[in-house]
């Protein structure tokens, strides 16, 4: 596939992604930037020596003007989560260096599509989305597809089944608020709580699945791997890989990627996650999903509190 991505930032997430993308057949010309000049030429020349092993392909540390042609730019700049730190807390420190990136990478890419990944990524999404100038359809956030890909993996864990059988979504903010809406979650096209009761007929050795510790796992993942190896950046990079090959896909496709809320499920003026068809002309919509009271009021406690932090956050 010819396509040229650009990733802004080399910390361990831009690297790791560019690292991902040399050894898959998503982009043929791929730019880092980075701030950091010795350490992004430093992870250029590291990933470069690996791609003699596949089909040629372009690896370049560069500057802004570099960007010129992306198809796509990945922006994964910004201070990362310390131990025991919430995205939120890093709130107006990334806010400020979204808005030193924003308009010198727009100058030079202003027909990509993005995909911010920066954390708060909620929050960052929203912030782009305002200062960038680009149309709203241009900019993805990842939102909860890291946390939709770690439910799957706890779902087929529990229940000894393929994740690709399993059709279930983590939606809100990609964060202590989010929530997994069991009411559209399905294994095999039934029902969570039918799939429980078919694989105990099939003589299955399954346990009755505890939606509440589910949902705990889902969202502590991420601090728990920072506590034991001080990052995540493994499952986030194929996370936006596996994005990256949607929006040059030949069709749309289903995502629970944060971009801005337009009345939906009665929520405006905010970026969260839902389910979000997705495709070569980047966001093309939200997709309805069946959802119960008590699931569209989480999604709105949700909305709530990535409003109170924006409400504070300094966008001037």
């Amino acid at each position: 596939m010819s396509s040229k991505i650009t990733i802004i930032g080399a910390g361990s997430v831009g690297a790791t992604i560019a690292y991902t993308l040399s050894n898959e057949d998503i982009a043929s010309n791929i730019v880092l930037i980075d701030i950091n000049k010795q350490k992004v030429e430093g992870e250029v020349m590291d990933i470069a020596q690996g791609t003699c092993f596949r089909d040629p392909i372009s690896i370049v540390a560069g500057e802004y003007e570099d960007a010129k042609g992306s198809d796509i730019v990945i922006i994964t700049s910004g201070i990362a989560r310390k131990p025991g730190q919430t995205r939120i807390e890093l709130t107006q420190t990334n806010v400020n260096i979204m808005k030193s990136i924003a308009p010198q990478i727009v100058k030079a890419a202003p027909d990509a599509l993005y995909i911010i990944v920066s954390n708060p990524v909620d929050i960052m999404t929203y912030v782009f989305t305002k200062i960038s100038g680009l149309p709203e359809n241009q900019i993805i956030g990842s939102g909860t597809i890291l946390d939709t890909a770690r439910l799957r993996c706890g779902l087929s864990e529990h229940f000894k089944v393929s994740q690709k059988n399993i059709h279930a979504y983590v939606f809100g903010e990609h964060g202590d608020t989010s929530f997994i809406p069991w009411t559209g979650a399905y294994i095999s096209g039934v029902s969570i709580n039918e799939y429980y009761e078919l694989a105990k007929s099939l003589g299955k050795d399954v346990k009755e699945l505890d939606k509440e510790a589910m949902l705990a796992y889902v969202q502590k993942s991420g601090g728990q791997i920072i506590a034991n190896k001080g990052a995540t950046f493994y499952a986030v990079s194929k996370a936006v890989c596996k994005l990256c090959g949607i929006v040059l896909a030949s069709s749309d496709s289903v995502a629970t990627v944060s971009s801005m809320m337009h009345g939906e499920y009665g929520i405006e003026d905010v970026c969260l996650s839902t389910l979000t068809l997705v495709g070569p002309n980047g966001i093309q919509g939200k997709v309805p999903m069946r959802m119960n009271q008590k699931e569209i009021e989480q999604l709105k406690k949700s909305a709530d509190a990535l409003k109170e932090v924006i409400a504070q956050i300094n966008l001037d």
